[in-house]
């Protein structure tokens, strides 16, 4: 009937085949770990840059809003250099009238 040593040879082909198979699911676990390990660097790594960047880039605003307002305040120098020199012209003119309306009396 059933020949015993084709039935074991069944059975041990049938768990020689498991086991290939459990050894490469260990093996393709080991390597997605590596990888998982290796894609999570990768993330911290980045997030530092961004970190980084975004610190840059706030000093980078900062210095932007310091010039800004340095020019600002140069063209406000200016004009208020400009607006005095206007004013004492008025004022020597002023005067100058002044002086001629005395002259009259």
């Amino acid at each position: 009937m059933w020949d015993k040593s084709l039935v074991m040879t069944q059975n041990e082909k049938t768990i020689a085949v498991f086991e290939a198979r459990v050894r490469q699911l260990i093996l393709r676990f080991q390597e997605l770990k590596k990888e998982n390990e290796e894609l999570y660097q990768m993330m911290e790594k980045n997030e530092q840059d961004i970190k980084e960047l975004k610190g840059r880039l706030t000093q980078t605003e900062n210095d932007y809003n310091s010039l800004k307002m340095a020019k600002m305040m140069e063209i406000t120098d200016g004009d208020l250099q400009g607006a005095k020199d206007r004013l004492s012209k008025l004022i020597r003119e002023v005067n100058k009238c002044i002086a001629v309306l005395s002259d009259e009396k």
